[in-house]
């Protein structure tokens, strides 16, 4: 009997995939770890990966068409074997644990240049991925992620999966790579610290154009209306004094050259902010249904901006990491998001976000809060400007910090006090190595 493979579900705000590109055609012999198409969902382009081996019989929705999640894609069987029309066979059963694979298909990063950008989370915190299993026991990984982590010797037992079923995919090991897993040889992290360049584009008709947008141009776009429509947005503004900051951050960049390290000022507003929150948890904080959900840890997210708009990619446990350890992996997750191979469980379940147009010459500015989070800050960039010290004018580094937040779950007053917290923390940004 054929098996069926259907559009999977990738995240709790996804209801349809694009079949941007078929990668095989009918007829083509497929293996386990083969790429069947690529995939446009609401979050990023993905590429759908094939867990059975056999010969693609029938594709059911053409390159262009948008499926709904559970609708039949292809089938998958032996040569010549007769396949029912989508609808008209019942959908195979699960099959035992021992006789196949947990599911018959998942969705993977690209690894090449994506026809269309990721967009935000802007979900509800989801599930984090299996736990990486214990020593000894056995892996659930696809024979091309294995054959993969073998040629780059990426040991598997330390890679979290995000396919079904915790299953270990190629874009893991690819992830695990870059993000210098244990291996013979490590490679050093590459920072990304400038926003992408303009896309070119050919010139616009006098009488203009009309572009459809992406599942995830529309997703996003949704989100914010219902974000901006539904949350009761109120605003805290801050001017702080970031020369202590600059030059605490000057001293170490020195002291770290000789590594290849440089620590950016997100990199304290990232530690900052997590710290903080643990000052003044209430900000760590969700409204549910009439209920404010309280996080037990701190994951802040960051945006990164793309070729078509932005990502929050998270830091899970920030406070519980050093700045040189938010840094390293700020950057590498910078550039996954910029490659287009950020996982779900990279990008989902943030507590609290970070949005920085500083580097970008933005003085200040107000953020749309990323729910299921309380708030948001956002960075401007630090100017130098006349200020009274010791009732003398002197010229003074002054950064303004905004917070977003949602009136059902943070009062005025809890604002305040944790922009205070901030404050304290970045004008005395000792505090941060602490």
């Amino acid at each position: 009997m054929a098996n069926i493979i259907d559009m999977p579900k990738l995240s709790d705000t996804m209801t349809v995939g694009t079949l941007v590109k078929w990668l095989k055609k009918e007829g083509d012999a497929v293996k386990a770890g083969d790429m069947l198409a690529e995939v446009e969902t609401d979050k990023a382009t993905m590429e759908l990966e094939c867990f059975f081996a056999g010969t693609l019989l029938k594709i059911f929705a053409p390159a262009g068409a948008q499926v709904e999640i559970g609708t039949a894609l292809c089938a998958i069987g032996k040569p010549g074997e007769t396949v029912d029309a989508p609808g008209a066979a019942p959908k195979a059963a699960p099959a035992a644990p021992a006789a196949a694979p947990a599911a018959v298909a998942a969705l993977t990063p690209r690894s090449g240049a994506a026809t269309s950008p990721s967009r935000p989370s802007g979900d509800r915190e989801v599930a984090a991925p299996s736990p990486v299993p214990a020593p000894g026991s056995r892996v659930k990984v696809s024979p091309l992620a294995r054959k993969l982590a073998e040629e780059k010797g990426v040991d598997l037992a330390t890679i979290t999966g995000s396919g079904p079923g915790g299953r270990i995919v190629r874009a893991d090991v690819l992830a695990a790579e870059k993000a210098g897993a244990p291996s013979p040889v490590s490679r050093p992290l590459s920072p990304v610290t400038n926003p992408p360049s303009p896309v070119a584009s050919s010139p616009i008709p006098a009488e203009g154009k009309l572009v459809p947008v992406s599942n995830m141009r529309a997703t996003i776009a949704r989100r914010l209306v219902e974000a901006k429509s539904t949350i009761p947005h109120f605003y805290l503004d801050l001017e702080i004094d970031a020369a202590p900051l600059l030059e605490l951050r000057a001293q170490l960049n020195a002291a770290l050259e000789k590594d290849g390290v440089k620590l950016s000022v997100n990199d304290f507003i990232l530690k900052a902010a997590a710290e903080a929150l643990v000052r003044v948890p209430v900000v760590n904080t969700s409204w549910e249904n009439n209920a404010i959900r309280h996080h037990g840890a701190v994951h802040v997210s960051f945006a990164v901006a793309i070729e078509d708009g932005l990502i929050t990619p998270v830091i899970r446990s920030t406070n519980t990491k050093t700045l040189l350890a938010i840094s390293t992996e700020a950057k590498a997750l910078a550039k996954r998001a910029k490659d287009k191979k950020l996982t779900p469980a990279e990008f989902t379940g943030g507590t609290f976000c970070v949005t920085n147009l500083g580097m970008m010459g933005i003085d200040r500015f107000c953020a749309i809060i990323n729910p299921p989070n309380a708030a948001i800050l956002a960075v401007g960039a630090t100017v130098k400007k006349p200020v009274v010290k010791n009732d003398q004018i002197v010229v003074g580094q002054r950064m303004n910090l905004t917070l977003s937040c949602d009136h059902r779950a943070v009062d005025g007053a809890t604002g305040a006090t944790y922009l205070a917290a901030l404050k304290e923390l970045l004008e005395r940004p000792s505090l941060l190595l602490l």
